[in-house]
Order: structure tokens, then C-alpha cells, then sequence
């Protein structure tokens, strides 16, 4: 029993990478980045879905809507 529901944490994973990748994508089209920034991003996340993820959550510089904590 449990090595089926092994078998489906992979496309559960898989769905919500893919899920994160296009609100990235759309966040980045939507943005007032340069052409070049926009193209690189969306490139980097579509090529390499979870380091893009990391690096555009870590890296990119966001248009916050609020202020932060610290």
C-alpha cells in the first residue's frame, strides 16, 4: 500500500513545481524588468525549474507591496 502512494508523490511534486514555474513565468512577463531581464528569467526557470525557483525567490528583486518585518 505504501509504495503505491510513493508512486504519486512524484506528480504531486511535479504538478506544484509546475504550478510555482508559471506563476513565476507570469510575474516576470508582468513586470517593468527590461526586455533582456524578462527573457533571461523566464528562460532560467523554464530550463531549470527548481534552481530558477530558488534563484528568482532569492535573487530577483521584487515589487514588494508591503514592508518588511525586520
Amino acid at each position: 500500500m505504501s509504495h503505491n502512494m510513493l508512486s504519486y508523490s512524484g506528480g504531486v511534486v511535479g504538478l506544484i513545481i509546475l504550478i510555482l514555474d508559471l506563476i513565476v513565468i507570469f510575474e516576470v512577463l508582468n513586470s517593468s524588468r527590461a526586455m533582456s531581464g524578462k527573457l533571461g528569467w523566464s528562460l532560467l526557470v523554464f530550463f531549470f525549474p527548481v534552481v530558477g525557483l530558488i534563484l528568482y525567490f532569492n535573487r530577483a528583486e521584487h515589487n514588494r507591496r508591503y514592508d518588511p518585518i525586520i
